[in-house]
């Protein structure tokens, strides 16, 4: 519990917040409202990254302390006040050609004039966001290096592709161009840029890693490159949760329009995610639960899908967060079958090898003799 300590006291602040911003408008059943919509937001939150919190584990396991404290400390200040306040405001400001103390006097006093501008560029914003994750997907699927497959031969066979050069971003250009097809042609071009600028960023930070850390790299795996930590490496995870919190954010907003309640509800999320990611890191849980990480992985895979669709679409989001959940529910019932067998086997081998010592030791009298 103590892991999650600072969680609950955030969690009490956010809520005595949204009650104080709801009270002051319209009073009691305000008050009420608000601390209701806050706390289902938060639980939104943590359904739709609870395999980033995962992801982010199974990187932060091999970081030094430096680095860990500085993710989860300065990366939570970027996480609830840059990712869930600041972002969508850059976006419409962009958007409406406004001023960002413009877009905030917007979004206080006109709510659902903010709320149309920032899902009018959902597309964007997705196609963005779907890359970046599409990405991470691919680099951790088609792994020539990896030795535990999750779905056997079968992965086993896709994780050779990644032999050939550059082949994850080949074919998250492909999965673009076909993405395309989902906006009109008028937004296509815009789409396409924003996509393509999902791809350089995840491909830059590759390439700030190995220039900072100055190590050669032979292809453009992330994931191996950001598990020595530093300053690449905490780019990359920043960039992750960012895409991760594009999908919250929008949304929220089929939840409700008042944007200081998303803020706070977001916020009791990521930090239930960060606090997670903390558990997950000092508990040793993926080490003991080896297809945790296949999981999460896969559930990002599926998330990055569902981005790309919802361009066109509209995916409901309980849906997004409980195929996550379910991905990571099933690699933890394979991880624990995985170790029971493991464990059975270890037995076996033990039992053999007393029998064999015990016939050996029978022996022995009659060699003597």
């Amino acid at each position: 519990m103590k892991h999650f300590r600072v969680s609950f006291l955030v969690t009490l602040a956010c809520m005595a917040a949204a009650g104080w911003w709801g009270y002051e408008h319209t009073g009691i059943s305000g008050a009420l409202t608000a601390m209701g919509v806050a706390a289902i937001l938060g639980v939104m939150e943590v359904s739709l990254s609870f395999d980033n919190a995962v992801v982010n584990a199974s990187v932060l396991k091999t970081w030094d302390a430096f680095w860990q404290k500085l993710f989860l400390g300065v990366g939570i200040i970027i996480a609830v006040f840059g990712m869930r306040l600041l972002f969508p405001l850059v976006i419409v400001a962009v958007a409406a050609n406004l001023s960002l103390p413009d877009v905030w006097t917007l979004a206080l006093t006109n709510p659902a004039e903010y709320s149309r501008h920032l899902t009018d560029h959902h597309a964007e914003v997705a196609a963005f966001g779907g890359m970046f994750l599409l990405l991470v997907f691919l680099n951790f699927l088609l792994d020539d290096e990896k030795e535990l497959h999750w779905l056997g031969h079968f992965e086993q066979k896709l994780g050779k592709l990644g032999k050939v050069s550059s082949v994850s971003v080949m074919v998250s250009i492909g999965v673009l161009m076909a993405c395309m097809q989902l906006v009109e042609p008028a937004r296509q071009m815009v789409v396409l840029v924003s996509g393509l600028w999902g791809i350089l960023i995840y491909v830059g930070v590759d390439m700030i890693s190995s220039l900072l850390e100055k190590e050669e790299e032979s292809g453009s795996n992330v994931g191996e490159v950001v598990k020595r930590g530093g300053i690449g490496a905490f780019l990359y995870l920043e960039v992750l949760d960012a895409s991760f919190s594009f999908d919250g954010v929008i949304g929220a907003f089929a939840i409700t329009q008042d944007v200081v309640v998303i803020m706070l509800g977001l916020a009791i999320g990521a930090m239930f995610v960060r606090s997670l990611t903390v558990y997950l890191v000092e508990k040793g849980t993926l080490d003991e639960f080896v297809y945790l990480e296949h999981g999460a992985h896969y559930a990002i895979g599926i998330l990055a899908a569902i981005m790309l669709a919802s361009m066109k679409y509209h995916i409901p989001e309980l849906f997004t967060g409980l195929i996550g959940v379910a991905f990571i529910v099933a690699s933890l019932w394979s991880s624990i079958r995985h170790k029971k067998e493991q464990a059975s086997e270890q037995a076996r081998l033990e039992a053999v090898e007393g029998k064999e010592a015990k016939e050996q030791k029978l022996l022995e009298p009659e060699s003597a003799a």
